[in-house]
This record gives C-alpha cells, structure tokens and sequence, in this order.
C-alpha cells in the first residue's frame, strides 16, 4: 500500500488571535509551561521556573548563543527622498549583507539609501526572491552604528511596540548575527539557570544565526517541495565533547529552541557524533525523522502550518503535537514569539 504524501495542510489547527502574545511576561521565568511526556502521553500543567523539577543532574541543555540585531532600519532614497525599510537577514562579509526591504520598486540596482547622517546602503543586486544584496558605508563600528538607529525585528504578528530592547534577546546571547530570536531560550533568567547548574544540569553553547527563512510560511502543498532557507551555524570542540560525551554515558541531551536541534542534527555525523565544525544548514525536519542526538526539546508554541510545528512533530507525531497544542488552545496559553513554553519530555 502506497504511503500517503504529507500535506502542509496536515499541520493546520485553529488559533484564536487573541491567544497571540504581544508582549513578554516578566520575571521572564513566570510564563506557564505544558510538559508533555511522549512516553505515558500525559500532560502536565506547570509554570516555566517549575523547569527544575524536569531537568535532572548529568542532563546536557543545549542553548543557542546567538544574538538579535535591532536588524529593522527606516530611511529615504537619495535624490528622491522616497522611504524605505529595511530588514537585514544575513552578514555576507565586512560590509556587504542580504537584505529584504518594502517598497522594492524604488530599490533597483545602484540605488542608494540614507539612514540618518551615519549609514548609506548601495543596491548591488537583486536576488531571485526578491531579496538584495546591498554595501553599507558608514565610519565606525558597523554594530554600534546599528543600536544608535535600528529597531528588533519583531514578527508580523506582533503590533505592540518592543520597549525593551533586550526582552528579545535571551540572556546569555553572545554573537550578533540573526534576524529573530530563538525564542524558547526566553523563558530563562541568569537565576534559573545556576539553580539547574546547582543541580547538576550541564549547559553548553551552539551558534546559529535565525533567518527569516525558519518563519516563512510552507507554501508547497506536499511539504517536500519546500526549501529551507541557508543559516550559519558552529559547533565548538568543547561542545562536541560535552554532547559526546553525555550521550555515551546513557544521558539526555535537552535542546533548548528548534535552532539548537537543527544546528546539532546538521553537525552529527550517521552515528550521532559531534565534531568542531561550522557551515551553513538547510536541514528540514518533519515526520518520520530519526533523530541522532537530541532526546528532548524546550520550545514555544509554532504557527499553524510552519516548519517549526513540523519538526516539534518528528519529535513525538503529527496527531499527538496537533492534541497537545488543542490542549493548549483550550487552556489558552500564550502563543509565538512571546508566548509560553513547552517541554517534550521521555520519561525518564
């Protein structure tokens, strides 16, 4: 009997919009935690400072350092004086990024823009999804030029204003380089995290820089039609060995964010062995998928229809994330970027 193919529509359910978080709830630990367990199917209800009472001593948690540029400029067309945002996605080299920008009309090659008295950004080509590649000139340091002038790159679905610029920013994100936040890691305070240290809870460092491209809706019908979208990653020697290590002694290896499971599912090699490395992934993870090293996952609540719904899925199945996140609606959590946390866990 032929295997039916996997729809994009398999992964709809329904979501109130009011069930959509604006805003981060403070302390950062108190937004409310679902953990499912994949191996009695249950669910408990629980706050995500409760974290500690599901991580145990000799648990490897795996954290992605990156960190969110205030990556959304606004400015005008030189001679002209028309506006224009911009909304950088990836650092090609010192001066040259890909970039996304409304309205494109105005922005044909050669074109030059204006950001304040500091920043000018030349049009150098045009990409096939319409995206640019662009040479910023300015004086100075590239990333404080950038503070002075830039805003985060909230997501569509959130209209309230960020007042706070490091709310999208978890805390121990280190290296300037993505377009959104790897938003599980949100939930932790620096207090939470020696309190799991305290337990005996190892964390360990990956890198990967979030592109737009891990939000851009699936528009292929059969879900192995779509492309993801090309993201920096690193795997440092002592990360590797920590994660090596772990795994050869029988523990779990927890990945905080979907980010952190594709940098380390990228990384591994056939036998689920890490090694110092660095490179860029296209890695899409959906149903059935056989992962090599990640055991448990700490994430957020996906949009309907994403590739994020489809790799939390490969973790457990379709039907059971689909009942879980009904359990959530009716419970009504928060949802996205700024919503609350879930943890798939195994039992153990």
């Amino acid at each position: 009997m032929k295997k039916r193919k996997m729809k994009t529509s398999d992964f709809y359910y329904d979501l109130p919009s009011e069930l959509i978080a604006q805003t981060p709830i403070e302390p950062r630990d108190h937004s409310r935690l679902l953990v499912y367990d994949k191996q009695s199917k249950s669910v408990e209800h629980r706050h995500f400072y409760d974290i500690v009472d599901y991580l145990h001593k000799g648990d490897v948690l795996v954290v992605n350092n990156t960190k969110v540029l205030p990556a959304r400029i606004y400015g005008h067309k030189e001679g002209t004086g028309g506006k224009i945002e911009f909304l950088l996605l990836k650092r090609l080299d010192l001066t040259h990024w890909e970039v996304i920008l409304k309205p494109g009309r105005i922005a044909k090659v050669g074109s030059v823009f204006c950001f304040g008295d500091k920043l000018k950004a030349k049009v150098e080509r045009i990409g096939e999804d319409g995206s640019r590649i662009v040479e910023f000139i300015y004086d100075g340091v590239f990333e404080t030029v950038l503070a002075e002038i830039g805003e985060m790159p909230l997501p569509p679905y959130i209209k309230e204003k960020l007042s706070d610029k490091t709310r999208y920013n978890t805390v121990y994100s280190k290296i300037d380089g993505s377009a959104a936040a790897p938003t599980a890691g949100l939930h932790f305070t620096k207090e939470l995290i020696e309190k799991l240290k305290l337990k005996g809870v190892e964390f360990t460092e990956v890198l990967l820089h979030v592109g737009l491209g891990t939000f851009r809706p699936v528009k292929a019908d059969d879900i192995k039609d779509h492309h993801m979208h090309s993201e920096y990653y690193e795997v440092s020697k002592q990360s590797a060995d920590i994660i090596n290590r772990a795994k050869q002694e029988g523990r779990r290896i927890i990945c905080v964010g979907t980010t952190s499971v594709r940098t380390l599912e990228s990384a591994a090699d056939k036998q689920g062995r890490l090694t110092e490395c660095k490179g860029n992934t296209e890695i899409f993870i959906y149903p059935p998928y056989k992962f090599k090293v990640v055991d448990c996952l700490i994430t957020n609540f996906h949009l309907p229809e994403s590739t994020l719904i489809m790799l939390v899925s490969a973790l457990c199945s379709r039907e059971e994330i689909l009942s879980v996140y009904k359990t959530a609606v009716e419970e009504k959590y928060r949802f996205f970027s700024f919503g609350d946390a879930m943890m798939i866990t195994n039992g153990k």
